[in-house]
């Protein structure tokens, strides 16, 4: 569990380094990026839930993952389109998506209760790494009024997942 905790939060937390390194933190393109890259690590690894969990509120909770995740995409594909912005690859959003692939291999090993936990532990410990990085560093750091007012308005489902997946951690733990 610990080494997912530092995983996931090396990974976000890196657009601190970045924005230090910056001074003036990552610009609007690389916020898009992280954004998608952020949302669609919780989507391949909710789709996996649902198809391997093996405890229904896993799976159910997967699907909600993948849902909403989906969503929040959507939003912000829709957003930078209107804003003609291309979003920006950096080693925020690399380091995101090599942290979701190591994710993804570690819990394609795993079955049954195993599995559930190590989703769950991951997802309680992403969520909140995500919500650090959107409170100290994207939504300081987005230039664009709309682009802030989207992670100011996606913030409390980010919330609510992570006070799920807490309930869910300490019903498997019994």
């Amino acid at each position: 569990m610990k080494r997912i905790h530092t995983v996931v939060a090396v990974a976000l937390c890196s657009a601190a380094f970045v924005a230090s390194a910056q001074t003036a933190g990552p610009n609007d393109a690389q916020i898009a990026a992280i954004v998608v890259t952020a949302n669609q690590v919780d989507i391949d690894a909710g789709r996996l839930a649902q198809a391997r969990g093996s405890n229904r509120d896993v799976q159910v909770f997967g699907r909600q993952m993948v849902s909403d995740h989906t969503s929040v995409n959507k939003s912000a594909t829709d957003l930078v389109k209107k804003l003609k912005v291309t979003p920006e690859d950096n080693p925020t959003a690399q380091s995101l998506k090599k942290g979701g692939d190591e994710n993804m291999a570690k819990l394609q090993t795993l079955k049954g209760p195993a599995f559930d936990k190590a989703y769950i532990e991951h997802e309680v410990a992403y969520h909140q790494a995500v919500i650090d990085a959107m409170d100290k560093t994207l939504i300081p750091s987005a230039k664009n009024a709309d682009l802030k007012a989207l992670l100011v308005k996606v913030r409390p489902a980010f919330v609510a997942h992570l006070e799920h997946a807490k309930k869910l951690q300490s019903s498997l733990g019994k």
